[in-house]
């Protein structure tokens, strides 16, 4: 382990593969880390069994011993200065209405990856009548490649390396940043503000290409691995494409380079991308990709597709900006899900941004609610 520079208070919301990584990881670096999750008897199940998590890498198999698992919001975030929330951008809007009473000055709330849930949050907060300086930030990925492999056990395929984070209002990007810093040292890159670090989220790019072009074998295969047999050089060609469109909206906004193509993440040689070299090859060897996916209920499709591509098409609107992909996949997944292809999963005003044109979104982008 890194010798640990500053010791943070932490809390880790949710109970899937990415909040049980967050937080065997943060503790394992020295952090105190607060579990809070929905679920009571998972929950008390958790402190029946002290409370820790086992975290498996390339290393072996670690014991992290977390400060409390909890039910209860309130204990959870009191005196926190880092709230990471790994949970899927279709539980944010619950999240933030939880969030909303406790949150208080100098907190930050971190989502890897955030789908804009940042300004969700933060308007949350808002509509909740209450002002406390609370910094809100997302990033492109989630920070683990990881599979909880039992109740208390999670897997560790891969860290990320590089973690371009954007954050909300801008105003308080020096204070979100330097937490953040703290909890992931050496890996964060600032990108601007939130609009930017949501267009930088990678499973609105990857995940429709590869549900959607492998339907055929998800369905009927008891397991399949999209990112083995399923991502072949047709699917990659239309993954690179897709990504480029979000990349011009990017452009067309106004956010500069680095804008992390996913091509870089399948690349030998070149520039590095969020989760660095071989990543992906070391993600297929692991076979915790090799899945059951019921492509109506997978987060895969609620998430990345139903939201993460109406959010690119509602800032291509904005930007005005075709992509034709996104809009194509779009209305394929509602067609899979029996559902009328309206492109609204989440747009820049369920986010909180509607109403306001180019100028206005930017001056809230900044300055906040």
């Amino acid at each position: 382990m890194t010798p640990l520079a500053r010791r943070l208070r932490i809390t880790v919301l949710g109970g899937g593969n990415g909040s049980f990584a967050a937080a065997g990881d943060m503790a394992l670096a020295g952090h105190e880390v607060r579990l809070w999750r929905r679920d009571a008897t998972a929950v008390e199940a958790h402190r029946a069994a002290g409370s820790t998590i086992a975290v498996k890498d390339s290393r072996g198999t670690h014991e992290a011993r977390l400060a409390l698992v909890t039910t209860d919001m309130a204990a959870a975030l009191d005196g926190a200065e880092l709230i990471l929330c790994p949970a899927p951008a279709t539980a944010q809007p619950d999240i933030a209405r939880l969030l909303a009473p406790y949150l208080a000055d100098g907190q930050v709330v971190f989502l890897p990856p955030g789908t804009l849930g940042t300004v969700l949050m933060a308007r949350a907060l808002h509509d909740a009548g209450r002002a406390p300086r609370v910094a809100f930030a997302e990033t492109g990925t989630l920070p683990w490649l990881a599979r909880k492999h039992g109740p208390h056990e999670v897997a560790i395929t891969v860290r990320a390396v590089r973690l371009p984070v954007g954050v909300f209002p801008l105003d308080r990007a020096e204070m979100a940043l330097d937490v953040i810093s703290a909890a992931f040292p050496g890996v964060v890159e600032p990108c601007g503000d939130a609009l930017s670090g949501a267009l930088m989220n990678a499973g609105a790019i990857i995940h429709p290409p590869l549900i959607i072009m492998n339907a055929g074998p998800l369905q009927h295969f008891e397991k399949w691995d999209i990112h083995n047999e399923g991502t072949v050089p047709a699917i990659r060609r239309t993954t690179d494409t897709l990504d480029a469109e979000r990349v011009a909206v990017r452009e067309a906004l106004g956010y500069g380079a680095p804008h992390f193509p996913l091509a870089h993440h399948y690349a030998k040689t070149g520039e590095e991308w969020m989760y660095g070299r071989a990543s992906h090859d070391r993600l297929t060897e692991s076979g915790d990709w090799r899945e059951r996916i019921v492509l109506t209920q997978h987060r895969y499709m609620m998430e990345d597709l139903r939201l993460g591509l109406s959010l690119i098409i509602s800032a291509a609107e904005l930007a005005e900006v075709p992509v034709p992909l996104a809009r194509a996949f779009s209305a394929i997944g509602a067609a899979i899900r029996g559902e009328t292809p309206d492109f609204t999963g989440r747009t820049l005003a369920d986010a909180g941004l509607g109403g306001l044109d180019r100028a206005g979104i930017a001056r809230v982008l900044q300055h906040g609610f």
